[in-house]
């Protein structure tokens, strides 16, 4: 006969789908009760608009059905009461000494790749999109915020229709094709322009580091507003440890634009990791690779600051397709020629450039 401890043993692997924990350690299974062989759970979800409900009420249905002596399992569900939301939150983000959440990323071990350009129209968000899917692909746990408050196009070129789920204070972002995502585009229309001073800016980039559950991803990938202004300077005071990527294009003029941000990067003290040449050629269906926006832009960029060009990315109709539609390359078409490009970009990250300093969080200077 099955016991209510041997149902708790069975939980206690199975993870939230949002918060990817233990729905015991969470104290979401608020009651189990054993009759015969019918098993009764009651599972409190941690929000009443929680999205992801049904493949909760499965994921727990099958860890119960499989205990021994089990025969019917009834899943019911409930919603956490508001002291414990908070007590919830409180074990997942603990606040610091002075009652506020602290960034994360100033100890995690993140790794955190800052995607910019000097201007916009050359690509960078959907490259920003792709390399983080295919660092996801890789094995890495990823997360990304769309940090171009004003030109934020993340939530679509991923796909994502939903907002953010909500546990009283602590943003849960959603997520696709193994990204969690934070943007500005969860929180104003498409169509809605964002009229903010720097100020107000500096505070809301501040909110996606740190009122936001991110679990400590192996990845974080910004995408920057192109240019040098407010909001890359608050980017650079949020996350000193960033390494920075920039895109540019292979004509010379959208090169001497690139390096402006290269540079910009340099002096807040961040390190420039590589260069990102997009739009290389158009391949025709002759197969010949015609360079329609020149030659060489990417190669100079990269010579000049002293850093790898990471990788060539050719212009492919079908990528600005997918960003359009919410079916990114990367997983449309992922024998594309643009596809095994950013995989090769990954890999270059992950396993040529990785860092050789090590960050241990429990190590600090008084």
């Amino acid at each position: 006969m099955p016991t209510e401890s041997s149902v708790i043993e069975a939980l206690q692997p199975v993870q939230d789908p949002e918060l990817n924990r233990s729905v015991v350690d969470l104290q979401m299974v608020k009651s189990v009760s054993v009759n015969d062989h019918l098993v009764r759970v009651t599972v409190a979800m941690p929000s009443p608009e929680y999205p992801l409900r049904t493949e909760l009420r499965d994921r727990v249905q099958a860890a119960v059905s499989a205990v021994p002596g089990v025969g019917s399992v009834a899943v019911d569900l409930a919603v956490m009461s508001e002291d414990e939301q908070k007590a919830l939150v409180a074990r997942l983000q603990p606040a610091g000494d002075g009652g506020a959440r602290e960034n994360p990323f100033l100890t995690a071990r993140t790794r955190v790749l800052a995607v910019a350009s000097g201007k916009g129209g050359v690509g960078k968000s959907s490259v920003t999109t792709n390399l983080s899917i295919a660092l996801a692909q890789a094995g890495y746990s990823v997360a990304a915020v769309d940090a171009d408050v004003w030109g934020f196009s993340m939530p679509r070129m991923l796909g994502i229709d939903r907002p953010p789920v909500v546990i009283d204070t602590l943003i849960v972002p959603p997520s696709a094709h193994g990204v969690k995502l934070v943007s500005m585009g969860f929180f104003a229309r498409e169509d809605q322009p964002v009229i903010w001073r720097g100020p107000m800016l500096h505070k809301a980039l501040e909110q996606f580091l740190t009122d936001v559950w991110w679990g400590e991803p192996q990845f974080l990938v910004v995408d920057m507003p192109p240019g040098t202004g407010d909001v890359a300077l608050s980017m650079a005071q949020f996350l000193p440890r960033a390494e920075v990527v920039v895109v540019t294009t292979p004509q010379p003029a959208a090169q001497k634009v690139a390096q402006r941000a290269a540079y910009m990067a340099q002096k807040v003290n961040l390190t420039v990791t590589g260069v990102i040449e997009n739009m290389s050629w158009f391949r025709a269906d002759d197969g010949k690779a015609y360079e329609i926006f020149g030659s060489g832009g990417g190669r100079e960029l990269a010579d000049t600051l002293g850093v790898p060009l990471l990788g060539q990315v050719p212009l492919v109709p079908e990528l600005r397709e997918g960003g359009d539609v919410g079916r990114p390359i990367m997983v449309s078409d992922p024998d594309s020629e643009a596809s095994k490009v950013f995989t090769e970009i990954a890999r270059r990250l992950y396993e040529d450039l990785a860092p050789r300093r090590v960050y241990r969080s429990e190590l600090k200077i008084i």
